[in-house]
This record gives structure tokens, sequence and C-alpha cells, in this order.
């Protein structure tokens, strides 16, 4: 997998490909950053890439040149890459898009800043405009650290464990099972005994009731979404009635 990056600061990009997730595969050569700086391309001495908005109003507005001229120089190794804007009024991401994105093999992602960047450049050189949440940021590289990171856990070969990425929240749009390790008892409380008895079976089962339960009562709306089986159901039904027990004890 491959991702040109357009961003003032390169630099901030230099942290994230070498640790965690995203070090390894960079490590491993599953996965390279390419990196441009519209200041590069900047035609004075200043390197000026930003300047007022017309009609008035706060803040500046990045240049079309600089950054089109950012985005030409990465199309030069990743011709085929559409280009996406980090922005608040853009798609919200979930794992569906970051599915998507694992499977084109290459992504351009346009890191905006100030009060982001000319519209002539969004309506003739982006593909697509994409939000990670209905907040404002300062900048759009650590949204496009996010959508970095979530693409590469489903790069083959990245994670340890390729059944780690089956089992993440959200990959059947459902929330994740709760999680023990060692000890079995901490402060009083205790890992759950399904979880102890060695039937794998079992284990399956509490896992899918508890990811079916979480899932309704935090995001009822991922829940509307999926198609259940009639077991499914049945375990829907017997964690609604175990927590109603445990509310009455």
């Amino acid at each position: 997998m491959r991702f040109g990056i357009v961003t003032l600061f390169p630099e901030m990009f230099g942290l994230v490909s070498k640790f965690g997730v995203v070090g390894r595969a960079c490590d491993r050569g599953l996965l390279r950053l390419h990196l441009s700086n519209p200041r590069d391309f900047a035609r004075d001495r200043h390197r000026t890439v930003d300047d007022r908005s017309y009609g008035g109003g706060p803040g500046m507005v990045m240049k079309p040149g600089p950054v089109v001229s950012a985005l030409d120089a990465l199309r030069q190794d990743l011709p085929g890459a559409q280009v996406i804007y980090l922005s608040p009024q853009g798609r919200k991401l979930d794992q569906e898009v970051v599915a998507g994105f694992a499977g084109q093999g290459e992504l351009i992602l346009l890191a905006g800043r100030y009060e982001g960047v000319d519209q002539r450049v969004l309506d003739h050189y982006v593909d697509q405009e994409l939000s990670i949440g209905d907040f404002v940021l300062s900048g759009g590289e650590l949204a496009a650290m996010v959508v970095v990171d979530a693409v590469a856990r489903l790069i083959p070969g990245v994670l340890g464990d390729e059944q780690s990425a089956r089992a993440d929240s959200f990959s059947e749009s459902l929330l994740d099972y709760p999680h023990f390790t060692r000890p079995a008892e901490f402060q009083g409380a205790l890992v759950p005994q399904v979880l102890l008895d060695g039937d794998h079976a079992a284990v399956a089962r509490w896992r899918r009731k508890q990811s079916l339960g979480r899932t309704e009562l935090r995001r009822p709306d991922l829940l509307a979404r999926c198609s259940l089986t009639e077991t499914d159901r049945q375990l829907l039904a017997e964690y609604r009635r175990e927590r109603e027990a445990g509310r009455q004890e």
C-alpha cells in the first residue's frame, strides 16, 4: 500500500512511520509514505502558500498553485491514486470506507491548514472529501494519520494475527466484545468463568453475545444495519435477560 500525502508539515509523519502498526508495516515494506510539501513549489522567496480570503473574513486560505503542484508531483509516483481531502464537511470515515481504501493499493491524502484549501482545487483535483468526526482540527495531518493507521491494519501481513482485524469493532458493523487477561482476579473483579473453562465453542458464543449486546446498548444505529440470524436474535434476547437480572441483584 502506498500513500501520497500533501502536507505543510511532513516532519509530523516521521513519527507515525516509526511506531506501532504503521511503523512495522513501513519496516516490512508493506506500506510506503510519499510526502509532498506545497512550500517546495511556492514561487516567491518567502515560500508563501496562503493568502487572504476573497470577500474578506478571518483566517487565510491555502493558495491553489502550490497545492496543485504538490499533488502533481505525487501523481508521478501514484498515477492511479484517488485524491482525498481531509475535511469536516466530508463523508464520515467508517470501517467500510477503510476497507475500500485498503483494496485500492494507493491513495493520496490532502491535509489542509488555515481556513482550508482554495475551492478550485477541491472542485477539479479532489475525488472525495473525508471527515473523521464532527469537530475541527488545526489541520488535516492528524486526520490523515488516522486514515493511514486504520488502512494499515487491513494490509495482509501487517498484523501478527490476521484474525485481529476481522475481530475488531465495526468489522461486521458490530462493536467488539470485552477482553480480559491475567490475573484472573484483579481488585475483587473476576474474569468471566466461560473464558477460563477451555470450551472454545462456548467462548465464541459468549463473545458473539457480548458483541451484539454492546452494540445494541451503545450503537443501536449499527445494529439496525446488521442482518441478524435467528441465533443472533436468541443471543441478544439472552443478553438482555442477563443484564436485567444483574440490575435486580
